[in-house]
Order: structure tokens, then sequence, then C-alpha cells
């Protein structure tokens, strides 16, 4: 399955109600997961963003719906990036004329 990386910001109501994060960013991998998203990781972090998320999903279409119910609640923004294995990039560049 193809792996996405997903950037996270907490938006101003989303610092607001940092208590409950923890709680809403379990409940969102649960959901994550109902949908078909398979999370490898939840990572809080430090720098630009806020946390980012690793998981494998059948397309993107489950990665992009992922994301958007991730920031429906307007508490985060989410930007999900598609990463690609070392073996994918390789077949990529095979194809090159």
């Amino acid at each position: 399955m193809p792996t996405y990386i997903t950037l996270v910001n907490y938006t101003n109501q989303g610092v607001k109600n940092i208590k409950d994060s923890v709680k809403a960013n379990e409940e969102s991998v649960k959901i994550a997961e109902e949908m078909g998203e398979k999370v490898i990781g939840f990572y809080h972090i430090m720098g630009e963003y806020d946390a980012i998320v690793i998981s494998e999903c059948s397309g993107d279409e489950v990665a992009v719906a992922g994301s958007i119910m991730a920031s429906s609640d307007g508490s985060v923004r989410t930007t999900t990036l598609r990463a690609f294995t070392q073996e994918e990039f390789s077949e990529i560049i095979k194809k090159l004329p």
C-alpha cells in the first residue's frame, strides 16, 4: 500500500483546546483506520509543524479523506504528502527516457 506523511499544525482553536488533543488524536486515528487507513505512527514534533502522521492507504482518495476528516472540526490544518520507498522511486526512474 502507498505510504503517506501528513504534516499537522494546530489552529488557534486547537491550541485553545490542547488539553483535549490526545483524546481527539486517538479518536482521529480510530476513525481513519475505520476508513481504511493504516496509521503507522503519530508523532508530536518540534519545529515548523506540531505533529506528523505516517500511514498507509489503499490510494490517494483514502488519504485525502483522512486529511479532510482530521481537519473538519477546525482544530488542525494538514498537508498530506505521498512518500515513495527507494524501490518505488527506482521503478519511477527506470521509466525516464
